[in-house]
């Protein structure tokens, strides 16, 4: 893999990623950029113990132009259209987004009163690329492709993972206009956040609570690999299964069968084998409808400085449409409460996922 460090107009970051050791990556952005905007504010729920990032400046970001590549700014430049990537094709791209909800350009932030505080949104926010293909989508990419986007991911957690204030890294993928992506070119996101994320600290208290004979997300693997009605395909180093207990009506997460804490950690032969294993999953998903279905991938990696020995890097992938015609909306119990509602049996949506995977 080569590796090219570039810069913005307005300083941002830009990093190529390339198979061939040739690859040129010398084009400047010629762009004249405004000034970029100070990092968001973080406020303290103190009912929920949770922070809230408050990023003004995202009101502000590209909203879905025209879906068109002629109008996209994550296509390649062109003669005559400068866009955010400078160079004129390119493989994986990854920069330091224009429209961060966090960053480490700090402002200036006053005492909000009540019972919450402020501090700067301390962090950093990327956009990854997978392909200049505006047309294309990740369930298209070859293996080889598949395998350089998990190496960006990789260097790309370490790196960020070293940055003082952050504690945890975040890998994930928006899809479709359901979802509320704002941009369609296929790309993903990374965000390092100054905190560790309520979720995880959910999963991680879990884990130190659990009394089976093992890690608990382990012990979760071996039992839905050993009942099976749940499985929907797995490999050498990977299973793909629905959770007895899924939120979503088509959920799958996919777990190595090795615990390590993060991408960093995974053997070449693990990425390897989750290529072809994970573009199988998406394209089953799609033909669930006979449509693009609209979903989210999101990578849970342990935080940077905690819970390392109790995580368990594992992805999980989950789309709100239940229906040919119908979405699952977070209303009163979700939104509210908290309380998910299932519209769909795991067991049933395993088996539909099961009956496309050689279609």
């Amino acid at each position: 893999m080569k590796r090219t460090i570039t810069q913005l107009a307005d300083g941002r970051e830009l990093i190529y990623f390339d198979r061939r050791d040739d690859a040129d990556r010398s084009a400047a952005d010629r762009r004249e950029l405004g000034p970029r905007p100070v990092a968001s504010e973080l406020r303290y729920d103190p009912l929920t113990e949770e922070w809230i990032a408050i990023a003004g400046h995202r009101q502000t970001r590209t909203f879905q132009p025209k879906g068109t590549a002629a109008e996209c700014p994550l296509c390649p430049s062109a003669p005559g259209r400068d866009t955010e990537i400078p160079a004129y094709d390119y493989d994986v791209v990854v920069f330091e987004n224009r429209f961060p909800s966090f960053s480490r350009n700090f402002g200036t932030y006053e005492d909000v009163g009540g019972l919450s505080e402020a501090r700067p949104g301390a962090g950093r926010c990327e956009v990854v690329c997978f392909t200049s293909d505006h047309d294309s989508s990740f369930s298209r990419l070859s293996d080889d492709r598949v395998e350089l986007v998990m190496e960006a991911w990789a260097d790309r957690t370490a790196e960020l993972s070293a940055i003082e204030g952050v504690e945890q890294v975040f890998c994930f993928e928006n899809r479709g206009s359901e979802i509320g992506i704002t941009l369609a070119h296929p790309h993903g996101q990374i965000y390092a956040y100054p905190y560790v994320t309520p979720r995880t600290k959910l999963n991680l208290g879990a884990a130190s609570r659990h009394k089976g004979p093992g890690n608990l997300f382990a012990d979760v693997l071996a039992a839905e690999r050993a009942a099976g009605t749940r499985v929907v395909t797995s490999n050498e180093h990977w299973t793909a299964f629905v959770p007895a207990a899924a939120r979503w009506p088509f959920e799958v997460h996919v777990y190595p069968h090795r615990q390590v804490p993060d991408l960093p950690a995974l053997t070449e032969a693990e990425r390897a084998a989750f290529a072809p294993l994970y573009t199988l999953v998406l394209r089953a998903f799609d033909g669930l409808f006979g449509a693009v279905m609209p979903y989210i991938a999101a990578w849970h990696q342990a935080p940077v400085r905690e819970g390392r020995d109790l995580a368990h890097l594992r992805l999980e992938l989950f789309s709100i449409r239940r229906a040919p015609e119908k979405l699952k909306y977070l209303a009163g119990s979700e939104s509210a409460m908290g309380a998910f509602v299932n519209d769909v049996l795991p067991e049933e949506a395993a088996r539909m996922l099961r009956s496309q995977l050689d279609h």
